[in-house]
Protein backbone atom coordinates (compact mmCIF):
# COMPACT_ATOMS: atom_id res chain seq x y z
CA UNK A 1 0.00 0.00 0.00
CA UNK A 2 0.77 3.88 -0.29
CA UNK A 3 1.00 6.38 2.36
CA UNK A 4 -1.30 9.00 2.29
CA UNK A 5 -0.45 12.51 4.12
CA UNK A 6 -3.55 14.22 4.37
CA UNK A 7 -3.50 18.19 2.94
CA UNK A 8 -5.86 20.15 2.49
CA UNK A 9 -6.48 20.75 -1.11
CA UNK A 10 -10.32 19.98 -2.29
CA UNK A 11 -10.55 16.93 -4.95
CA UNK A 12 -12.71 16.51 -7.36
CA UNK A 13 -15.03 13.99 -5.75
CA UNK A 14 -15.45 16.71 -3.25
CA UNK A 15 -13.56 15.18 -0.37
CA UNK A 16 -10.12 16.34 1.06
CA UNK A 17 -7.24 15.51 -1.30
CA UNK A 18 -3.87 14.00 -0.08
CA UNK A 19 -0.61 14.87 -1.21
CA UNK A 20 0.01 11.30 -2.93
CA UNK A 21 -1.74 8.64 -4.37
CA UNK A 22 -1.40 5.46 -6.10
CA UNK A 23 -2.63 2.47 -7.40
CA UNK A 24 -2.24 -0.03 -10.66
CA UNK A 25 -4.03 1.48 -14.00
CA UNK A 26 -5.31 -2.09 -15.96
CA UNK A 27 -6.52 -1.75 -19.59
CA UNK A 28 -8.08 -4.35 -20.94
CA UNK A 29 -8.95 -4.87 -25.08
CA UNK A 30 -10.90 -7.25 -27.30
CA UNK A 31 -10.90 -6.20 -30.60
CA UNK A 32 -11.73 -9.66 -31.81
CA UNK A 33 -15.40 -9.02 -32.60
CA UNK A 34 -15.42 -5.45 -34.40
CA UNK A 35 -12.06 -6.38 -36.24
CA UNK A 36 -12.75 -10.28 -37.35
CA UNK A 37 -9.93 -11.07 -40.34
CA UNK A 38 -8.77 -7.48 -40.29
CA UNK A 39 -5.74 -5.82 -39.78
CA UNK A 40 -5.67 -3.53 -37.04
CA UNK A 41 -3.43 -0.88 -35.04
CA UNK A 42 -4.20 0.21 -31.76
CA UNK A 43 -2.20 3.37 -30.37
CA UNK A 44 -2.61 4.19 -26.21
CA UNK A 45 -0.89 6.66 -24.49
CA UNK A 46 2.00 5.57 -22.30
CA UNK A 47 3.07 7.16 -19.33
CA UNK A 48 6.33 7.81 -18.21
CA UNK A 49 8.07 8.92 -14.46
CA UNK A 50 8.52 12.50 -14.54
CA UNK A 51 8.54 15.13 -11.34
CA UNK A 52 4.93 14.36 -9.77
CA UNK A 53 4.41 10.92 -11.08
CA UNK A 54 6.62 7.92 -10.79
CA UNK A 55 5.86 4.73 -13.35
CA UNK A 56 6.37 1.10 -12.71
CA UNK A 57 6.14 -2.20 -12.58
CA UNK A 58 4.80 -1.78 -16.92
CA UNK A 59 3.56 -5.13 -18.46
CA UNK A 60 2.52 -6.08 -21.24
CA UNK A 61 0.63 -8.96 -22.63
CA UNK A 62 -1.82 -10.41 -25.18
CA UNK A 63 -1.79 -12.19 -28.64
CA UNK A 64 -0.16 -9.32 -31.02
CA UNK A 65 2.41 -10.02 -33.77
CA UNK A 66 4.02 -6.91 -32.60
CA UNK A 67 4.33 -4.44 -29.80
CA UNK A 68 6.31 -1.33 -29.85
CA UNK A 69 6.92 1.91 -27.22
CA UNK A 70 7.38 5.01 -29.89
CA UNK A 71 6.68 8.67 -29.62
CA UNK A 72 5.41 11.63 -31.88
CA UNK A 73 7.87 13.76 -33.94
CA UNK A 74 6.65 17.14 -32.38
CA UNK A 75 5.40 16.91 -28.86
CA UNK A 76 8.18 13.38 -27.85
CA UNK A 77 4.51 12.07 -26.67
CA UNK A 78 5.14 8.57 -25.58
CA UNK A 79 2.67 5.83 -27.22
CA UNK A 80 2.62 1.79 -27.00
CA UNK A 81 1.79 0.69 -31.02
CA UNK A 82 0.44 -2.61 -31.31
CA UNK A 83 -0.45 -4.49 -34.35
CA UNK A 84 -2.53 -7.93 -35.22
CA UNK A 85 -2.15 -9.14 -39.17
CA UNK A 86 -5.34 -10.03 -41.35
CA UNK A 87 -6.59 -13.01 -40.85
CA UNK A 88 -5.55 -13.15 -36.58
CA UNK A 89 -8.12 -15.00 -34.70
CA UNK A 90 -8.25 -13.15 -31.27
CA UNK A 91 -7.10 -9.27 -31.03
CA UNK A 92 -6.49 -9.45 -27.48
CA UNK A 93 -4.66 -7.17 -24.70
CA UNK A 94 -3.90 -6.37 -21.28
CA UNK A 95 -1.70 -2.82 -20.87
CA UNK A 96 -1.01 -2.30 -17.32
CA UNK A 97 1.56 0.18 -15.05
CA UNK A 98 1.80 0.96 -11.12
CA UNK A 99 1.35 5.02 -11.18
CA UNK A 100 3.00 7.75 -8.09
CA UNK A 101 1.69 10.51 -8.51
CA UNK A 102 2.52 13.69 -5.99
CA UNK A 103 0.30 16.35 -5.19
CA UNK A 104 1.72 19.29 -8.33
CA UNK A 105 1.45 22.89 -6.39
CA UNK A 106 3.22 26.17 -6.78
CA UNK A 107 2.82 28.24 -4.10
CA UNK A 108 3.74 31.95 -3.07
CA UNK A 109 4.02 32.18 -7.08
CA UNK A 110 5.70 35.98 -8.08
CA UNK A 111 7.47 36.92 -10.93
CA UNK A 112 10.83 36.24 -11.10
CA UNK A 113 12.20 38.82 -14.29
CA UNK A 114 14.21 35.55 -15.60
CA UNK A 115 15.51 36.18 -18.64
CA UNK A 116 13.20 33.85 -21.26
CA UNK A 117 13.41 33.83 -25.07
CA UNK A 118 10.17 32.82 -27.03
CA UNK A 119 11.93 30.50 -29.53
CA UNK A 120 13.03 27.99 -26.92
CA UNK A 121 8.83 27.44 -26.41
CA UNK A 122 7.71 28.24 -30.30
CA UNK A 123 5.37 25.18 -30.17
CA UNK A 124 3.49 26.05 -26.58
CA UNK A 125 2.91 29.89 -28.46
CA UNK A 126 1.79 28.05 -31.70
CA UNK A 127 -2.56 27.96 -33.21
CA UNK A 128 -3.26 24.56 -33.73
CA UNK A 129 -6.42 23.46 -35.55
CA UNK A 130 -8.69 23.71 -32.93
CA UNK A 131 -7.08 26.44 -30.78
CA UNK A 132 -6.26 29.82 -33.04
CA UNK A 133 -4.17 32.60 -31.44
CA UNK A 134 -5.17 35.17 -34.07
CA UNK A 135 -8.69 36.80 -34.52
CA UNK A 136 -11.65 36.83 -32.20
CA UNK A 137 -8.92 35.24 -29.96
CA UNK A 138 -6.31 37.46 -29.83
CA UNK A 139 -8.90 40.28 -29.23
CA UNK A 140 -9.93 38.66 -26.12
CA UNK A 141 -6.59 38.17 -25.12
CA UNK A 142 -5.67 41.64 -25.17
CA UNK A 143 -9.31 42.65 -23.54
CA UNK A 144 -8.85 40.17 -20.84
CA UNK A 145 -5.08 41.89 -20.20
CA UNK A 146 -5.36 45.12 -20.93
CA UNK A 147 -4.27 46.05 -17.36
CA UNK A 148 -2.13 43.89 -16.52
CA UNK A 149 2.26 44.14 -17.36
CA UNK A 150 3.96 41.08 -16.20
CA UNK A 151 3.24 37.39 -17.53
CA UNK A 152 2.25 36.24 -13.96
CA UNK A 153 -0.28 39.08 -13.68
CA UNK A 154 -1.60 38.00 -17.44
CA UNK A 155 -1.92 34.24 -16.83
CA UNK A 156 -3.76 35.03 -13.42
CA UNK A 157 -6.75 37.18 -15.66
CA UNK A 158 -6.67 34.65 -18.29
CA UNK A 159 -7.13 31.91 -15.33
CA UNK A 160 -9.75 34.06 -13.77
CA UNK A 161 -11.97 34.76 -16.49
CA UNK A 162 -11.93 31.25 -17.74
CA UNK A 163 -13.62 30.02 -14.39
CA UNK A 164 -15.93 32.62 -14.21
CA UNK A 165 -16.84 32.78 -18.04
CA UNK A 166 -16.86 29.03 -19.17
CA UNK A 167 -19.07 26.08 -17.53
CA UNK A 168 -19.24 22.34 -17.45
CA UNK A 169 -21.96 20.71 -19.62
CA UNK A 170 -22.17 16.99 -18.50
CA UNK A 171 -24.08 16.39 -21.94
CA UNK A 172 -20.76 16.64 -23.44
CA UNK A 173 -19.01 13.48 -25.25
CA UNK A 174 -16.05 12.76 -23.66
CA UNK A 175 -14.11 15.27 -22.27
CA UNK A 176 -14.75 17.36 -25.58
CA UNK A 177 -13.13 18.65 -28.55
CA UNK A 178 -11.85 21.88 -27.71
CA UNK A 179 -12.93 24.21 -30.45
CA UNK A 180 -12.17 27.67 -29.14
CA UNK A 181 -13.91 29.66 -31.75
CA UNK A 182 -17.35 28.27 -31.16
CA UNK A 183 -16.59 27.59 -27.37
CA UNK A 184 -16.08 31.38 -27.03
CA UNK A 185 -19.76 31.35 -28.23
CA UNK A 186 -21.42 28.68 -25.78
CA UNK A 187 -18.20 28.47 -23.01
CA UNK A 188 -20.22 24.88 -22.11
CA UNK A 189 -18.26 21.75 -22.30
CA UNK A 190 -15.45 19.26 -20.12
CA UNK A 191 -12.02 19.47 -19.62
CA UNK A 192 -10.85 19.86 -23.18
CA UNK A 193 -13.01 22.53 -23.85
CA UNK A 194 -12.23 24.64 -20.95
CA UNK A 195 -8.36 24.17 -20.94
CA UNK A 196 -8.19 24.62 -24.70
CA UNK A 197 -9.83 27.94 -23.84
CA UNK A 198 -7.15 29.01 -21.71
CA UNK A 199 -4.22 27.72 -23.59
CA UNK A 200 -5.24 29.24 -26.84
CA UNK A 201 -6.09 32.85 -24.56
CA UNK A 202 -2.72 32.72 -23.17
CA UNK A 203 -0.61 31.47 -26.03
CA UNK A 204 -2.57 34.67 -27.69
CA UNK A 205 -0.81 36.44 -24.58
CA UNK A 206 2.15 35.50 -25.24
CA UNK A 207 2.39 33.05 -21.85
CA UNK A 208 3.66 29.70 -23.47
CA UNK A 209 1.00 27.23 -22.01
CA UNK A 210 -0.20 23.21 -22.44
CA UNK A 211 -3.09 21.12 -21.99
CA UNK A 212 -2.49 18.13 -20.18
CA UNK A 213 -3.93 15.07 -21.30
CA UNK A 214 -4.59 11.88 -18.51
CA UNK A 215 -6.96 9.84 -16.41
CA UNK A 216 -7.87 9.87 -13.17
CA UNK A 217 -6.70 7.87 -10.54
CA UNK A 218 -9.61 5.67 -8.89
CA UNK A 219 -10.11 5.65 -4.77
CA UNK A 220 -11.49 1.93 -4.58
CA UNK A 221 -9.92 -1.47 -5.28
CA UNK A 222 -11.49 -2.98 -8.56
CA UNK A 223 -12.99 0.68 -9.85
CA UNK A 224 -13.96 1.20 -13.22
CA UNK A 225 -11.98 3.60 -14.40
CA UNK A 226 -12.71 3.43 -18.26
CA UNK A 227 -14.31 6.74 -18.53
CA UNK A 228 -12.60 9.35 -16.32
CA UNK A 229 -9.60 10.45 -18.94
CA UNK A 230 -9.08 13.80 -17.76
CA UNK A 231 -6.90 17.07 -18.78
CA UNK A 232 -5.56 20.17 -17.35
CA UNK A 233 -3.61 23.03 -18.34
CA UNK A 234 0.05 24.47 -17.52
CA UNK A 235 1.69 27.61 -17.99
CA UNK A 236 5.32 28.28 -18.21
CA UNK A 237 6.37 31.29 -15.92
CA UNK A 238 10.44 31.66 -16.69
CA UNK A 239 12.63 31.35 -13.22
CA UNK A 240 9.81 28.99 -12.12
CA UNK A 241 9.12 26.58 -14.12
CA UNK A 242 5.68 25.04 -16.19
CA UNK A 243 2.74 25.79 -12.95
CA UNK A 244 -0.30 23.55 -13.09
CA UNK A 245 -3.93 25.32 -13.22
CA UNK A 246 -7.50 23.74 -13.94
CA UNK A 247 -10.67 25.73 -14.05
CA UNK A 248 -12.16 22.66 -15.64
CA UNK A 249 -12.54 21.39 -11.78
CA UNK A 250 -13.45 24.40 -10.59
CA UNK A 251 -16.44 24.19 -12.79
CA UNK A 252 -16.88 20.75 -12.49
CA UNK A 253 -16.84 21.04 -8.37
CA UNK A 254 -19.25 24.29 -8.82
CA UNK A 255 -21.73 21.52 -10.24
CA UNK A 256 -21.11 18.79 -7.62
CA UNK A 257 -22.12 21.51 -4.99
CA UNK A 258 -25.41 22.41 -6.78
CA UNK A 259 -24.18 26.02 -8.29
CA UNK A 260 -25.42 27.09 -12.00
CA UNK A 261 -23.22 28.82 -14.28
CA UNK A 262 -24.61 32.18 -13.32
CA UNK A 263 -23.60 31.83 -9.69
CA UNK A 264 -19.97 33.22 -8.62
CA UNK A 265 -17.05 31.22 -8.55
CA UNK A 266 -16.26 30.03 -4.80
CA UNK A 267 -13.00 31.80 -3.66
CA UNK A 268 -11.93 28.22 -2.12
CA UNK A 269 -12.52 26.60 -5.43
CA UNK A 270 -10.19 29.62 -7.70
CA UNK A 271 -7.64 29.32 -5.35
CA UNK A 272 -7.54 25.45 -4.90
CA UNK A 273 -7.21 25.21 -8.62
CA UNK A 274 -4.43 27.99 -8.92
CA UNK A 275 -0.83 26.80 -9.13
CA UNK A 276 -1.57 23.12 -8.38
CA UNK A 277 -3.80 20.12 -8.84
CA UNK A 278 -4.02 17.22 -6.96
CA UNK A 279 -2.34 13.27 -6.98
CA UNK A 280 -5.24 11.56 -7.72
CA UNK A 281 -4.50 11.71 -11.50
CA UNK A 282 -1.82 10.36 -14.07
CA UNK A 283 -0.39 12.58 -17.03
CA UNK A 284 -0.59 10.91 -20.44
CA UNK A 285 0.54 13.05 -22.76
CA UNK A 286 0.68 16.97 -24.22
CA UNK A 287 0.22 18.32 -27.81
CA UNK A 288 -2.31 18.31 -30.48
CA UNK A 289 -2.74 17.58 -33.85
CA UNK A 290 -0.81 14.56 -33.21
CA UNK A 291 0.70 12.54 -35.89
CA UNK A 292 1.30 8.67 -34.42
CA UNK A 293 4.15 6.90 -34.87
CA UNK A 294 3.37 4.84 -36.64
CA UNK A 295 1.70 7.37 -39.07
CA UNK A 296 -2.17 6.90 -38.92
CA UNK A 297 -3.92 6.51 -42.47
CA UNK A 298 -6.19 9.06 -40.34
CA UNK A 299 -6.50 12.90 -40.18
CA UNK A 300 -3.79 14.47 -36.98
CA UNK A 301 -5.49 13.44 -33.43
CA UNK A 302 -7.23 16.18 -31.96
CA UNK A 303 -5.28 14.86 -28.60
CA UNK A 304 -3.54 11.35 -27.42
CA UNK A 305 -5.84 10.92 -24.46
CA UNK A 306 -8.05 7.80 -25.78
CA UNK A 307 -6.65 4.48 -26.86
CA UNK A 308 -6.96 5.24 -30.77
CA UNK A 309 -7.17 2.14 -33.06
CA UNK A 310 -7.66 1.58 -37.02
CA UNK A 311 -9.21 -1.37 -38.39
CA UNK A 312 -7.98 -1.61 -42.31
CA UNK A 313 -6.85 1.72 -41.89
CA UNK A 314 -10.54 3.05 -40.98
CA UNK A 315 -10.97 4.62 -37.62
CA UNK A 316 -12.58 3.19 -34.65
CA UNK A 317 -15.34 5.40 -32.17
CA UNK A 318 -13.17 5.52 -29.91
CA UNK A 319 -16.07 6.47 -27.61
CA UNK A 320 -18.30 3.67 -28.85
CA UNK A 321 -18.26 0.48 -26.56
CA UNK A 322 -20.10 -1.34 -29.62
CA UNK A 323 -17.50 -1.09 -31.70
CA UNK A 324 -14.54 -0.22 -29.44
CA UNK A 325 -14.35 -2.48 -26.90
CA UNK A 326 -11.42 -2.06 -23.86
CA UNK A 327 -12.42 -1.74 -19.87
CA UNK A 328 -9.76 0.62 -17.89
CA UNK A 329 -9.62 -0.51 -14.29
CA UNK A 330 -8.26 1.02 -11.18
CA UNK A 331 -6.37 -1.53 -8.21
CA UNK A 332 -5.39 -0.75 -4.66
CA UNK A 333 -2.76 -3.54 -4.73
CA UNK A 334 0.02 -2.03 -4.30
CA UNK A 335 3.17 -1.98 -7.04
CA UNK A 336 2.95 -6.00 -7.32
Amino acid sequence: MFAIIIFGLICSSGAIASSSAGGTVVMNFDLSESAKGKEVDLWIPYPVSGENQLIENIRITGNYENAEVTTDRVYSTPMLHVFWPEGAGKRELTFSFYASRSEQRAPDLKETNAKWDPRDYAKWLASTNLGPTDGIVKNLAEEITADKESLLEKARAIYDWTCENTYRAPETRGCGEGDVCNLLSNPGGKCADIHSIFVSLARAAGIPSREIFGIRLGKEDGQDITTWQHCWAEFYLPGRGWVAVDPGDVRKMMLKRGLTPKDAVPEDLREAYWGGVEPYRVKLATGRDIDLTPKQDGAPLNYLMYPYAEVDGAPLDWLSPDTFKYKITYRNNGKK
